[in-house]
Order: C-alpha cells, then sequence, then structure tokens
C-alpha cells in the first residue's frame, strides 16, 4: 500500500481532520477503489473475517488502514462486504489511537513553511 495505488493517494489524501468530504472521484482513483476493494472481498471471502486473514489483525490491515480512513474521510461508499470491514477497522484500538493523536498535532508547521 505505501508505494502502490498512486492515483487513490494523490486524488484522496491523507486528512485525518475530515470525515465525510464529498469530493470527485476520477476514474484512475475508482480504478483503485475497485481493485482495493476486489482484494478485501477475496480475503474476507476465503478467511471469513472479520479482519483480512481471519480472526486476528494482520499487518495487511494495518496496511490497509489508511484506505480505510480515506473512505472515512472522502465518503467513498464500498459495497456492503467492505463497508463492514472498514466499520472493524476504524473502531481498532491501533487505528483509533493513530487518528487521535493526528488529530491533536498542529495543522501548521511553522519551520516546513518556508518559501523557496
Amino acid at each position: 500500500m505505501h508505494s502502490g495505488f498512486s492515483a487513490l493517494r494523490s486524488s484522496l489524501p491523507m486528512n485525518l481532520r475530515t470525515e465525510g468530504r464529498r469530493t470527485a472521484i476520477w476514474s484512475a482513483a475508482q480504478a483503485d477503489i475497485d481493485r482495493i476493494t476486489e482484494i478485501w472481498r477475496e480475503c474476507l471471502g476465503t478467511w471469513k473475517g472479520p479482519w483480512l486473514f481471519g480472526r486476528t489483525p494482520t499487518v495487511a490491515d494495518a496496511m490497509y488502514a489508511p484506505v480505510v480512513a480515506r473512505f472515512h474521510s472522502y465518503a467513498v461508499q464500498p459495497d456492503p462486504v467492505c463497508a463492514a470491514y472498514c466499520a472493524h477497522v476504524w473502531v481498532w484500538p491501533d487505528l483509533a489511537e493513530w487518528v487521535a493523536a493526528a488529530r491533536l498535532e498542529p495543522e501548521q508547521i511553522d519551520e516546513l513553511e518556508v518559501e523557496f
């Protein structure tokens, strides 16, 4: 995930301060969404969830947590199976802790606002 799905990452940048923001989803980003949800459905169907590979979260779930966050931020509405997975990941204590910490960070970091 960290280097794939570039259209999704470009079109729906990480923003943990927003929820349900409606935005246009371009075709390349939609193709990434379709591929991700296909992977999720395959894993959940094979391993019977609630996590991608069964009853315990794995690194795969951690790698897809930023996608779940993007879906949450930009009101992406996946099919019911993937929506249930997203809801499960969204309340995962590890992700909740990460989101809470991110929301405490300053919106602007002065030393990064250097003009070139």
